[in-house]
């Protein structure tokens, strides 16, 4: 699979659905990503969008939702309970392999666009400051919109990192940064007054002298008749959500006060889940290899599971994956094993030293034609939705019909490029079989027909799209490219 990021946008919207869908589609539609939640709250008047994709496919699809939340929020009329300086207010980039460099990178990247292409400064925040002090989040946003707009291009610490040296009139400013997993957890409390809550925000926050890597707010939740203590946890596992409940139950019960529930906003890391439990049942002599779905893991680890798993995705009623996504699966397998039987053939003793590097040429190449073809997989699916999400515009949106075509379109475009792909990948084939040990000539048969199958399934996929265009041309075109792919294949 290729290399994900896990980014998890936050807007100061969280009432207006249709904005919201606008906003979460405009990432969606980017090839590659992956959405994995949307939280919205009215109170806090904030939706917190979560998806994954590879590097470059993260940065485009964040800068698409932004641009969105540039075009639609006017923090000049937003009200919430949630701080907030910007229409698009933070966007954090998230490494799920542990390697914020990269990070740190995409961050700088995005955030030098937004300054540039919207015209709406930018703050680089956390493991991806320039500054020290703007590390912590809650510094960069103080004052928040109505403070920022005083001081920005006065006051030399509040000069952004990229954009102008002023607040946007309407979507004011970003902070775009790369950090750790972290945890938003709410606790409802009854009985309390907002002096109150603010005092125990203040006790048990690091600022405040209390726990280590925690950040908290008092929040009015007036319709309830809730005071919120908001708080993030930015290392759970020097600080784990349990100290944090039993920190803040232990300060409103001594002001008579009573939590009648919590909130855990966007994502969490089970380990963080299975920590809370293990705290509160006082287990003694307990190791989380004991942990059924773990030890289930380690065992689904082989490729019978992975099989499974695969099949099962095909097999569900969902739309996508479909049959762009198995050409891009089959062209993926196919290249798999080409790559196998050429590393097999190049690591014998029975072969000269020309036709070894031979195979080591065709070995890297038809890894990289795998990469290929992974990524193709994901963007089929990609447009399948964007073809899906155009359908359901509204019928009096005058975008619409011209939206639908441009997804058709692309939509075709795809699968073509998958059996271009599987085509190159089949040649490769075809001139790393004479040179392979007879040990490996099935798997290279193998190979070779599922290159074919994943030609001639993308093949239909361009099809069917084609057929649907009005545009006469543009189908004409695309089935002219189709029948020299499969001219190609066959010669």
């Amino acid at each position: 699979m290729s290399k994900l990021v896990l980014c998890v946008p936050n807007f100061s919207e969280g009432r207006d659905k249709g904005r919201i869908d606008a906003i979460v589609q405009a990432a969606r539609a980017v090839p590659g990503v992956r959405v994995l939640d949307v939280e919205t709250d009215p109170d806090h008047n904030r939706c917190v969008l979560s998806f994954v994709a590879p590097p470059e496919a993260a940065v485009e699809a964040a800068f698409k939702a932004a641009s969105r939340a540039v075009e639609f929020i006017d923090l000049n009329k937003h009200k919430g309970e949630h701080p907030r300086m910007g229409a698009v207010d933070v966007i954090p980039f998230i490494p799920l392999d542990g390697d914020l460099a990269e990070c740190r990178f995409l961050a700088g990247k995005l955030g030098e666009r937004i300054g540039r292409e919207l015209e709406v400064p930018v703050f680089l925040y956390d493991r991806a400051a320039r500054r020290p002090e703007r590390e912590n989040l809650a510094n960069v946003r103080k004052g928040q919109f109505e403070g920022l707009r005083e001081f920005i291009g006065k006051d030399p610490a509040r000069e952004p990192d990229f954009g102008p040296s002023r607040i946007h009139p309407t979507a004011g400013a970003v902070a775009v940064g790369a950090r750790e997993n972290i945890i938003n957890f709410n606790l409802n409390i009854s009985g309390l007054s907002m002096e109150q809550g603010a005092a125990i925000a203040k006790k048990v926050r690091t600022s405040g002298g209390g726990l280590p890597h925690l950040r908290a707010k008092e929040i009015d939740l007036a319709a309830r008749r809730l005071v919120q203590i908001s708080t993030v946890l930015t290392d759970f596992r020097a600080t784990p959500v349990a100290k944090v409940l039993d920190a803040v139950r232990t300060e409103a019960e001594a002001m008579g006060a009573e939590i009648v529930g919590t909130e855990l906003i966007g994502l969490v890391p089970r380990e963080a889940l299975v920590d809370f439990a293990l705290d509160r049942m006082k287990a003694e002599n307990f190791t989380k290899e004991q942990i059924l779905e773990k030890r289930l893991e380690a065992i689904g680890g082989g490729w019978e599971a992975a099989a499974e798993r695969l099949a099962e995705a095909f097999a569900s009623t969902d739309a996508t994956p479909g049959g762009g996504s198995a050409a891009g699966t089959a062209g993926a397998i196919g290249c798999a094993l080409g790559q196998m039987a050429a590393g097999i053939s190049a690591a014998s003793k029975k072969i000269d030293a020309a036709r070894k590097e031979a195979l080591e040429s065709a070995k890297d190449g038809f890894k990289s034609l795998q990469g290929e073809f992974h990524r193709l997989t994901g963007d089929d699916a990609a447009a399948f939705d964007a073809v899906m999400a155009a359908l359901k515009l509204p019928k009096d949106d005058p975008s619409r019909a011209e939206k639908v075509q441009e997804s058709l379109k692309n939509a075709a475009e795809v699968p073509l490029e998958t059996a271009r792909r599987a085509v190159e990948a089949l040649r490769r084939v075809q001139d790393s079989a004479g040179k392979a040990v007879g040990t490996v000539a099935s798997d290279m048969k193998c190979a070779a027909h599922l290159l074919r199958a994943a030609a001639l399934c993308a093949l239909e996929n361009v099809e069917i799209n084609a057929a649907s265009l009005k545009d006469a041309k543009a189908a004409e075109d695309l089935r002219r490219e189709a029948d020299d792919v499969k001219r190609s294949m066959d010669g």
